[in-house]
């Protein structure tokens, strides 16, 4: 204990240089622990948003397009497809279930999806109060959407045409709150959730002048997309070709398109690792070379230490406390740093409300910072603590 007194005294005896080696090696680490932290939670919505999801079935275009705006609902949805084509495919002998998702609309940003009960249930999402919708124009909340929006139950409010908000308002069709759901962590969190029969409504209502108007547009009512499961594994093998070739709509497999995306983003994550890689060397560079200029500069308290009857190898134990501070110190401003600029990202690019990154969290990989500070900070200071540990007090004096 008396070792480590010592050593943060001798720290701090060079503020402006302790101060930039903690800064040095900090600014690595933290970089180090956003992309951990990123990589994490990213790695985390994928695997909870697309789970139990097999294939997804939407208009032809751009497949991952598909995955984005219909399970992420992080991005516009290509176009429609039509209903009856939806409903040849649930009697296909590889389809174990079809959840229908009907996107165009949003209430200040938030997207209003008409769906199934099941989409709720997919997730094994609960209530938090009320009920789910038993009718058309009923919605029930994400916990999120209603915490930010202020909703309670009862409240009433009209859509806008969009998903980004500022369109076109539905001010003839009002929505009535029935139910909040409990957080789940899933994309459940920030969507309204409404029968699907409430998109029909809301937009056959100005668009149909009479019986004939509607039963034309019912006859050709369409969903944005369907969420397929299958019934064995093996569907995945014939299905998404049986859909691309012989209908003219698209099955995008989610697990294939989200390993494309990772992939493409796979250079800025490479180059931001050798940025934070960079900065390590630089702050190891930096600490071997005060240190071994603290060796010499103390080479008079080093005579002292070793007069009084300190080991060689408690002078060594000296240099490597003072190492070991500086990368305790860094660790911790590396991780409460890498955590701020993962909040800052979430932020800016609003992904708090769209893949949730951003929070608080402290994932297992977190352990290699602390454990990487000090493999760097001690292993800098090796070769100026195997120096004063070589050096006689003879030489010490002599020096002086």
């Amino acid at each position: 204990m008396k070792t480590l007194a010592i050593a943060w005294h001798y720290l701090w005896s060079r503020p402006l240089g302790a101060a930039l080696n903690v800064l040095l090696l900090s600014l690595g680490l933290a970089s180090i622990t956003f992309l951990l932290l990123v990589a994490h939670q990213l790695s985390r919505a994928f695997d909870r948003d697309l789970a139990g999801i097999d294939v997804v079935v939407g208009t032809k275009g751009s497949p991952m397009l598909l995955i984005l705006s219909g399970v992420l609902h992080i991005d516009v949805p290509p176009g429609n497809i039509p209903l009856k084509a939806v409903r040849e495919l649930e009697q296909h002998p590889m389809v174990a279930s079809i959840i229908p998702v009907s996107l165009g609309d949003s209430f200040q940003a938030y997207r209003i999806v008409g769906t199934s009960h099941a989409y709720i249930h997919h997730y094994q999402a609960t209530l938090a109060s009320g009920a789910l919708w038993s009718k058309p124009m009923e919605v029930v909340l994400g916990a999120t959407a209603a915490h930010k929006l202020g909703t309670t139950l009862g409240v009433t409010f009209a859509g806008s045409h969009g998903l980004g908000g500022g369109g076109h308002q539905h001010g003839d069709s009002y929505y009535t709150v029935v139910g909040i759901l409990a957080p789940s962590g899933s994309v459940l969190d920030r969507l309204i959730l409404t029968d699907t029969a409430s998109v029909w409504k809301v937009h056959e209502d100005h668009t149909a002048a009479d019986e004939e108007d509607r039963a034309v547009l019912e006859e050709e009512r369409e969903i944005t997309m369907a969420l397929v499961k299958y019934k064995t594994p093996m569907a995945a093998m014939t299905f998404p070709r049986f859909v691309n070739t012989t209908t003219e709509m698209q099955a995008a497999s989610p697990a294939l398109e989200i390993t494309r995306l990772l992939n493409m983003l796979g250079l800025g994550t490479d180059v931001l690792r050798a940025f934070a890689g960079v900065l390590l060397l630089t702050a190891a560079l930096s600490v071997f070379f005060a240190l071994w200029t603290a060796v010499r500069e103390r080479r008079a308290d080093l005579a002292l230490l070793r007069m009084l009857g300190a080991p060689p190898g408690k002078v060594a134990a000296l240099l490597l406390s003072e190492a070991l501070w500086l990368g305790l110190l860094a660790a911790g401003l590396g991780l409460a740093l890498g955590q701020v600029f993962t909040a800052l990202l979430g932020w800016f690019l609003r992904l708090d409300n769209s893949l949730l990154v951003g929070g608080l969290v402290w994932p297992m990989e977190l352990a290699m910072v602390p454990v990487l500070a000090l493999v760097v900070s001690l292993g800098a200071a090796l070769l100026p603590a195997l120096g004063a540990y070589r050096v006689s007090v003879l030489e010490l004096l002599q020096s002086r």
